[in-house]
Formats: C-alpha cells, structure tokens, sequence
C-alpha cells in the first residue's frame, strides 16, 4: 500500500488545488495514467501516476483548496506506485506536509533526523496527546519549552520547529514573519477606521497569495533604480505594416511589442552586463536572452519565458508569444514555460499608461515597463515636430546593472526601435 502525496510541480510551489480526479476507489492505474489535475498558482497541470495498481482510497476531496505539497492525497494498492514529478518519500515520523513549516533552505542534517527520531515522545494534555514534529520535541526538550504551552501551527494544528523557537527566543509572529521574508502583519480594516460589513471580502487565492509574497520580497530586499527614455516609433509602425503585409498569407501578425522583445534579446546580447542575474554566489552572466512578458491573467499575472529570444525572427517571437499567452490565461503553461528567464518586459501601452516602474521579477537583473506609444511634440534642431513617442522603463537591480550598465542597455535598444531595419539586418 502507497500513500499518493501532493506533487510539487515547481520549486516554489508550497500548496495547490487539488481541481479534479480522473480515478475512483476501485479502478486500477497503470504507469503513464493521469490520475489528477492540480492548479498551482500560475496553471493547472496533470498528474500521473509512474506504476500500476488499485486506488484503495480517496483522501483529498476533488476542489479542494490549499493542500499542501507532500499531503497523502489518495491511497494505492501496489509498492512503488506515485504521482510524478515526485520527491522522496519523507520520513515516517515527519511528513513533509510541514514543508512550509520546515524552511526548504534550512534542511535537517542527518545527523539531527536521527537525533530527532530519538527525542521524547509528546506530552499529553488532559489525557490527549500533543501533536508535534520529533524535530520540535527535540528542540522543546533542549531549551526547555513546555509544549502544553505551545499553540501548533502546522496542518491540523500539529507544533512544528517555528512554533518552538518563537516561543524560545521570544520573538512574536511578526517579526518571525519578517526573518523568514513573509510578508509583514497589518492591522485589520476595522482597525484602520472602515468598519465591518461596509465592504466584500474576496479571499486570497493561490496566485494573488504568490504574487504578493514575490514582490513585497523583491522590492523591499532588491536595492532597485529607474532610468526613462523616450523613443521615436513612427519608423516601428511603418515597418509592422509592411511585415504585417508579408506574413499575412501564413496567418502571422506582428505586435508592436513583438519588435520590443526582439529588440531587448538583442540589446541584451549587444550589453551581456544587463543580461544577468545577481546570487550569493556570484554574478550570473546568460548566455541567452530568455525574455519574459507579463500576461494579465485573472486573479493576476504570469511571465512566459521566450527561450532565446535573440535567435528567433519576429514571426517565431510573434507566434510563440501568441500561443503563450492564449496558455498563460488558459492556465495550461508547463513551469519551465514561465519559471527562470533572464530580463522581462510589462507593456501596459494598451491600457493608455503613459509611463511606469514594474517591480523586478527575481532572480532577474532588470525588467522593462513600456507605455503608449502617442503624438507628442518632439523638437528637431530648432523646430517643432509631431512624432509617435514610447515612453520605456528600466527598473534595474543595482547589485548586478549598474547604472551605467542599464544606460547603454538603452541606448543599443533605442536605435533599434527607432529604426527596425538595424535589428533586422
């Protein structure tokens, strides 16, 4: 008999949906089978089972929210069958259903599991056994907490290892919340003068929950900066109708934020300093311009990666972002189609934004925000002008593009957009 347990079905993927079964108690999977759908906070994505044998039990119901990663979900006859992708099977006094309560950056050595596998058993309450990890028993036991006295915060309440050091070292929630990136504690709307019942509450999903924690982390531990250009698109405009013109007999049609991507991969390949990645380790310099572009999805966004962007002709760009994005809103991108990249752009030109600053998408060194592309005076020499001008936004991150870096990161992407034919060529 195996337990089928949550997938992680990305690195950062610390709960899901469990949307949809495709067997019952009874049937009999073989390898290959998909058995479930998981939505994750970016896309809904099929499990399947990698061995044969009879589903015993359904443990997780169908539309189920918030099942976390490594939770038993069903239960198989047989004695390797599992969904993939799949982790190793956890310890059997610790199921790593407490990931998220046991950082996945600060694993336990070895030697602790065993330690923890020796630590003693948990006190009872009133006759009822106290649920908690071996881990925060020995933890408890070593520093002299009382675990009656510890309110558990793990699935169904189970004390898990940040229960105990909060308690130990006196630190309240908040400040635990801070030390781990969590997005800080704010006081209810109450709180702040706008009384109950004057408004609907929308709860949190996955995705909004995800992209909140992201980017409160990005901007408040990312030491960032803007640089603003204006660009002349006139010459873009001219040159996407006769493209447009070409290419319409293959049914391909060309975006003005199609010659952006492609421009940016070149740019990046003309400045490899801006094509990077900052880490503990070191400065990481790509190899290829992998450009994300924000997709507006509901409850959200996501980023779809072009993978070598600068290898690709504008009617592969125009193709691939057209198939991406219909995926990213239809929630069917695999992760490797929106994790990773190396630069992103959010256009909100559409929307009439004149100008904006985007939040950087880590590990990324810089994101570009474009606006609308309108009639604007422009002087040349000692006369006015009428021309089409973008206004574009480089938020870098300083750690890696300097601002020297991101300035001639601009100025190889303005002639290009300003005159086409020198990305074309």
């Amino acid at each position: 008999m195996t337990d089928i347990l949550m997938p992680a079905l990305s690195p950062t993927m610390e709960e899901g949906v469990l949307a949809k079964w495709h067997v019952k108690v009874g049937d009999t999977v073989s390898a290959g089978d998909v058995i479930a759908e998981i939505e994750t906070d970016k896309a809904t994505m099929e499990v399947e089972a990698v061995d044969e044998g009879e589903v015993l039990e359904i443990l997780v119901e169908a539309g189920t929210e918030g099942v976390k990663v490594n939770t038993p979900i069903a239960r198989l006859a047989g004695d390797d069958a599992a969904p993939a992708p799949k982790k190793a099977e956890p310890a059997k006094d610790e199921p790593k259903a407490e990931a998220k309560g046991e950082p996945k950056t600060e694993p336990e050595p070895k030697a602790d599991k065993a330690e923890a596998a020796r630590a003693p058993a948990a006190p009872t309450k009133d006759g009822e056994r106290i649920f908690a990890s071996p881990l925060a028993r020995r933890i408890a036991a070593q520093n002299g907490v009382d675990l009656k006295s510890v309110k558990g915060t793990g699935p169904h309440g189970r004390i898990v290892k940040r229960d105990v050091e909060d308690l130990k070292g006196g630190t309240t929630a908040a400040s635990t919340a801070a030390a781990q990136g969590e997005p800080r504690k704010v006081q209810s709307l109450a709180q702040m003068g706008i009384p109950d019942g004057s408004y609907d509450l929308i709860p949190l999903d996955g995705m909004r929950k995800a992209i909140a924690r992201r980017l409160t982390d990005s901007f408040r531990d990312v030491p960032h900066f803007p640089l603003t250009i204006d660009c002349e698109i006139d010459g873009l405009l001219a040159a996407r109708a006769q493209v447009n013109a070409l290419l319409e007999p293959q049914g391909i049609k060309v975006s003005v934020n199609d010659f952006i991507m492609k421009a940016v991969a070149m740019a990046l390949k003309a400045v490899p300093e801006a094509n990077a990645s900052y880490s503990p380790e070191g400065i990481a310099m790509h190899h290829h311009a992998d450009v994300a572009m924000a997709v507006a999805i509901d409850g959200g966004l996501i980023t779809p990666i072009i993978r070598k962007a600068e290898t690709k002709s504008l009617a592969e760009i125009a193709t691939e972002s057209k198939d991406l994005a219909k995926r990213a809103r239809d929630r069917k991108l695999k992760p490797e189609e929106f994790q990773g990249g190396t630069f992103s752009v959010s256009n909100l030109g559409m929307f009439g934004i004149k100008s904006f600053a985007s939040i950087i998408n880590e590990p990324q060194g810089a994101i570009m925000s474009v606006g609308a592309g309108e009639k604007r005076p422009v002087v040349r020499g000692d006369s006015l002008a009428v021309a089409t001008v973008m206004t574009v936004t480089l938020t870098c991150d300083h750690r890696v593009v300097d601002g020297a870096v991101g300035a001639r990161f601009l100025q190889a992407f303005k002639p290009m957009i300003e005159n086409p034919v020198t990305m074309l060529a």
